[in-house]
């Protein structure tokens, strides 16, 4: 599947970006338009920022894995 298949496929969802220069980005994939993703970004407290990246900057695209489900443990019943 080409990048921007996977851009506009994930679009709305929480995504890792692989950039070209080796470093990397995650948020939410917000849109696709003029051969860019718009990402939005957490900074800190409670600031976020929507970036853009060209597709030229872009190694690949991964969309985050679901959580593991949480397993049930065994519960002994007691003995009385």
């Amino acid at each position: 599947m080409s990048l921007q298949q996977k851009a506009y496929a994930w679009i709305g969802s929480p995504v890792g970006v692989s950039l070209m220069d080796g470093t990397g980005t995650s948020g939410i994939l917000c849109s696709v338009q003029g051969g860019a993703i718009y990402l939005i970004e957490y900074l800190y407290h409670t600031q976020f920022a929507t970036k853009h990246y060209a597709f030229s900057q872009i190694r690949d695209i991964y969309p985050f894995p679901q959580c593991p489900q949480p397993q049930l443990l065994y519960q002994a019943k007691p003995m009385y």
